[in-house]
């Protein structure tokens, strides 16, 4: 059952970042636009392409008021082992620039459904969550296929615009920069009788 609309189920989990152990509880980011990088197990093979293009991107994300959370099932001393492995032995190399977040109950997984129960690992779930806690979008891919930080920071641009440009939308493939369109059906004919031919 999708998520999109409702609030974000809080959890307080413990995690891995720059080097320490710490404790991270999502109501504490009320108030900034937030990702959940829900990823099956590290030291696997689809998830440090993942999980390396987001922290690549982290500036990014973070210059536009979002913070990023990597969540797996391993534990807070997995995911140090992991950052801390060379890339060539299967790390990420030695840094990571946001948090990977230890759900070893598996219950944020399966509060925001994408546990794969038979396999006890999440699926690639990804979620976006504005800040007054709204989920806003959210992505679910089974687990041999990556996700696009590229597209994630699109979709964000996207919905900070429509929440802060009340009575506009944005079309399919809209990038920061382009024209948006008004929510009425007059707005819709202006733009397609621009953009549609």
């Amino acid at each position: 059952m999708s998520m999109v609309g409702k609030q974000a189920p809080d959890f307080t989990l413990e995690g891995y970042y720059n080097g320490n152990f710490e404790t991270f509880k999502l109501s504490d980011y009320k108030g900034k636009w937030v990702y959940l990088l829900f990823y099956p197990l590290d030291f696997t093979f689809v998830c440090p392409t993942e999980v390396l293009a987001f922290s690549k991107m982290a500036d990014e994300f973070r210059k536009e008021g979002c913070e990023v959370f990597g969540i797996s099932i391993d534990s807070k001393f997995v995911h140090k082992a992991w950052v801390d492995t060379k890339a060539e032995d299967g790390g990420l190399g030695g840094s990571l620039n946001y948090p990977l977040l230890g759900d070893i109950t598996k219950s944020t997984a399966s509060d925001y459904g994408v546990l794969l129960e038979d396999a006890g690992v999440a699926l690639r779930g990804l979620f976006l969550i504005s800040p007054d806690g709204t989920v806003m979008q959210e992505t679910t891919n089974h687990l041999s296929v990556g996700r696009s930080a590229k597209e994630a920071m699109r979709l964000l641009k996207a919905f900070k615009y429509v929440t802060e440009h009340e009575g506009e939308v944005c079309p399919a493939d809209w990038d920061e920069g382009q024209e948006t369109m008004q929510a009425t059906p007059e707005g819709m004919h202006d733009y397609l009788s621009h953009h549609i031919k």
